[in-house]
């Protein structure tokens, strides 16, 4: 990967637990039947994601979400670009999705190819009543005719740039960075 620099901070850990807040409300607002519902985080940061938006509900409503871990390595269409050797991990879904709302979570949309990835390795575990897409960054760019249903922000950004969000769980900071590739 080429070296990047910083050009803005997009969000702060403050301003990402808000989104958060706002988003567990939009999803109780339009979820019809809340026992159905459940989160599948997309490995690596849409999985805290998942977690978090969990512990907002629960704390809201006092009802638990499941979250379930889905790993999309063998299900990407840039596989043979990837490596000789994907670092393939563990999917996790501990419930059954057929028949459930889903909400699928990643923390940045681009191109769709990901999302695209996603629906084929879920659709692997069942056939759920409805999946929506939950993204923390949308940045444009779709190669894919793929949109969020929830939305954290919309960034606009050029193709050289990157947006970099940042976890404690994972990263051991919290925040959303723009960056531009070097050079």
């Amino acid at each position: 990967m080429s070296p990047t620099r910083e050009k803005s901070q997009l969000m702060s850990a403050s301003e990402i637990d808000r989104t958060l807040v706002r988003l567990a409300h939009e999803i109780l607002e339009k979820t019809k039947n809340p026992d159905d519902l459940v989160f599948i985080g997309v490995r690596r940061r849409g999985v805290p994601l998942a977690q978090r938006l969990a512990r907002k509900i629960e704390a809201i409503e006092g009802r638990k979400v499941p979250v379930g871990i889905l790993d999309i390595q063998l299900y990407r269409d840039d596989l043979s670009t990837v490596g000789n050797q994907p670092v393939v991990s563990s999917t996790d879904i501990p419930f059954p999705v057929a028949g459930k709302d889903v909400i699928l979570t990643d923390d940045v949309l681009y191109t769709g190819r990901t999302t695209r990835s996603a629906l084929d390795a879920l659709f692997d575990h069942g056939r759920p009543a409805r999946v929506q897409l939950l993204v923390l960054i949308d940045r444009g760019h779709r190669e894919l005719p793929i949109e969020a249903r929830y939305i954290g922000r919309t960034i606009q950004t050029a193709a050289n740039e990157i947006v970099e969000v940042k976890f404690q769980e994972i990263d051991g900071m919290e925040k959303v960075l723009l960056t531009e590739k070097a050079g």
